[in-house]
């Protein structure tokens, strides 16, 4: 999916090489089955194949593929659009794909794509685990889910081998279960939404059989003439966000779902995002720019009780 990812284990031995190694097989098989069926930088994986389809008729796929593509569909439901895969369209348009050859769009283009874009230009029948393009240019795009649903993959691996106490992390998702080998929660870290190095943690959240996921405006974006263009697109417009969020965090039991509603939140704004992730009882973290470009923060009633702290306090 264009990114990396790594494992911590708290195990009462490290001499036991053999569940090491066991470990290590199975995350990476868990997370290479989801790369094979939902990345797009692979032309041979499922969704690329759906992707070149040209439409017309039912196309298979995997029981995983299906279940993600019905978890993306529930978030757009809830989020009023604000998160929809067929927004891959724009993402291309703007050159935030895998071939990322970013460009400012016009009008025109948008509109010319607006017909391949929405909740009913993919439709998915669970039963016969087909999915159907409405528009032969539909275009699928599970980056903002896929990697949270490897790590909750690689996080099964884990359990089935009797593996208590673990942090799985893909492309900055994460998920935690157990303690690390002090005792303590595992202590994650969230980013301080800035594109200098070196990456600090501006909030820090003690995770303990939870995941975690981030959705920002600072890492893959571009400027032209003085405007910020993110590859957080809203799929209602076409375009890319510009309501003063620079990042929301979501933790959840799973990550697929922190992962979808991060990125649905920070399109949604920081009026209309907190209100909808008070609503739905999310745990949910924004920080916001000011035109000074100083950074606030608001957290929901349900993040706050996780007990995090600023990452500057000891």
């Amino acid at each position: 999916m264009g990114t990396t990812y790594h494992v911590r284990l708290a195990l009462a031995s490290l001499d036991d090489t053999a569940l090491l190694d066991a470990a290590r097989a199975a995350v990476d098989a868990a997370v290479q089955g989801v790369d094979q069926r939902m990345s797009t930088y692979r032309a041979d994986s499922e969704l690329s194949q759906l992707n070149r389809y040209a439409g017309g008729r039912p196309f298979a796929l995997s029981a995983d593929t299906i279940s993600v593509l019905q978890m993306a569909r529930s978030v757009s439901l809830a989020t009023d659009g604000a998160f929809d895969i067929t927004a891959g369209s724009f993402v291309n348009l703007w050159g935030f794909g895998p071939e990322k050859a970013q460009r400012v769009v016009t009008p025109y283009e948008l509109a010319m794509l607006k017909s391949a874009v929405g909740t009913g230009a993919l439709e998915i029948d669970p039963r016969t685990r087909t999915a159907t393009k409405a528009d032969p240019r539909v275009y699928a795009d599970l980056s903002a889910i896929a990697k949270g649903f490897g790590v909750d993959q690689a996080a099964l691996a884990l359990d089935a081998l009797g593996i208590s106490d673990y942090m799985v992390e893909v492309g900055g998702e994460v998920r935690a279960k157990g303690r690390r080998h002090d005792g303590r929660a595992w202590q994650i870290g969230i980013e301080e939404p800035q594109r200098t190095l070196p990456r600090r943690a501006r909030f820090v959240v003690p995770l303990r059989d939870m995941a975690m996921a981030t959705s920002g405006d600072y890492r893959i974006c571009f400027e032209q003439d003085g405007q910020h263009y993110s590859h957080e697109i809203d799929p209602r417009t076409g375009r890319p966000i510009a309501n003063g969020l620079t990042s929301v965090t979501v933790a959840a039991s799973q990550c697929a779902i922190a992962d979808a509603y991060a990125t649905a939140l920070i399109v949604l704004g920081p009026e209309r995002g907190v209100e909808v992730a008070e609503q739905l009882g999310l745990a949910a973290y924004f920080v916001l720019r000011d035109v000074d470009g100083r950074h606030q923060d608001r957290l929901t009633t349900a993040f706050a009780a996780l007990g995090g702290r600023p990452a500057t306090t000891t």
